[in-house]
């Protein structure tokens, strides 16, 4: 039975999930289908600095390493999530007791020996996660506070630095034509103005309580790719309920969806995680059965969607 890997093979993208280390562990079904179906990976939390900790300014790189070991044993394509976020990191960090100097020693140091210690083996890397506030602007966050908006600059330097990845803004609630759609989109024009190293921008897509127009999501995707940045969907999952009604519809919404963005530009599409039993979306009321494999990792109509998208 034909694949998503074999189909993104002949459409010349990636098609990918985020993983659960545990999952990949102990879970058979859940590692064969990953291997057989996706040839792309995202850590879904194992590279956040809060799961990485391991004691103050201390690593434990367990977990990730194996995900990545996963990915090279069956010849996969890696996203490394995420270097600079407002969230997960570790207790001791502590912002609110550390100065201005010691925040970016910080910065510095956690990026350095993260994407240090993948460099080779990651391929692309959201650096900053989710700098743009709902409201507009930056949002506050220890990064910004310390450092101001230059932190962004920073981490992409100093990623640029000790990685040989693709380097990637990443961002929810941007996906179509938004207002923060044009809020991330100014920031990444202003980034690739001022020759920050950044190579793209990742669009979350959670879609679950209304619909992102496919034709939004195109029209946003070639106008970041006429900045000369790739453009990847990271996160990609769709809840039944006040989004679209039934697995019939939902597989509709996958097929336009990913047809609309790879044919705008897109050379990688993930979804956010590998089966329904597994989604973060339900335990949060955000919609149903969001994913491509249901609880027995069977093959539900949104997966046959998918295919024919890559298809074509």
């Amino acid at each position: 039975m034909r694949t998503l890997r074999d189909a993104a093979a002949d459409a010349d993208v990636h098609i990918g999930a985020a993983v659960d280390v545990e999952s990949l562990r102990t879970n058979t079904d859940y590692r064969e289908t990953v291997a057989r179906e996706f040839d792309a990976v995202t850590a879904e939390n194992a590279m956040k600095w809060g799961p990485l900790a391991d004691g103050e300014s201390g690593y434990d790189f367990a977990a990730a390493d194996d995900i990545v070991d996963f990915a090279a044993r069956h010849d996969m394509y890696v996203r490394g999530h995420t270097l600079v976020w407002h969230r997960m990191y570790p207790e001791w960090v502590r912002p609110w007791a550390r100065s201005d100097t010691e925040m970016r020693r910080l910065l510095s140091d956690h990026i350095h020996t993260v994407a240090g210690r993948y460099r080779g083996r990651v391929d692309a890397w959201d650096v900053v996660n989710e700098a743009v506030d709902d409201d507009g602007g930056l949002r506050e966050n220890a990064w910004l506070n310390a450092l101001g908006p230059e932190y962004i600059d920073r981490a992409f330097e100093h990623a640029a630095a000790v990685s040989d990845a693709d380097l990637f803004y990443n961002d929810y609630g941007a996906d179509g034509l938004s207002a923060k759609a044009d809020e991330v989109y100014d920031l990444v024009s202003d980034l690739v103005a001022r020759e920050v190293p950044v190579d793209g921008v990742g669009l979350q897509l959670h879609v679950f309580d209304d619909v992102v127009p496919p034709a939004d999501v195109a029209a946003n995707v070639e106008r970041l790719t006429d900045l000369g940045l790739d453009v990847h969907i990271t996160e990609l999952d769709v809840g039944i309920g006040e989004a679209v009604a039934d697995r019939d519809e939902q597989a509709e919404y996958y097929y336009d969806v990913v047809s609309a963005a790879v044919d705008a530009g897109v050379d990688t599409v993930v979804t956010w995680g590998v089966d329904d039993g597994q989604s973060w979306l339900p335990a949060r009321g955000f919609g149903d059965a969001p994913l491509l494999f249901d609880e027995e990792f069977r093959r539900k109509p949104a997966h046959g969607a998918v295919l024919d998208a890559l298809g074509e």
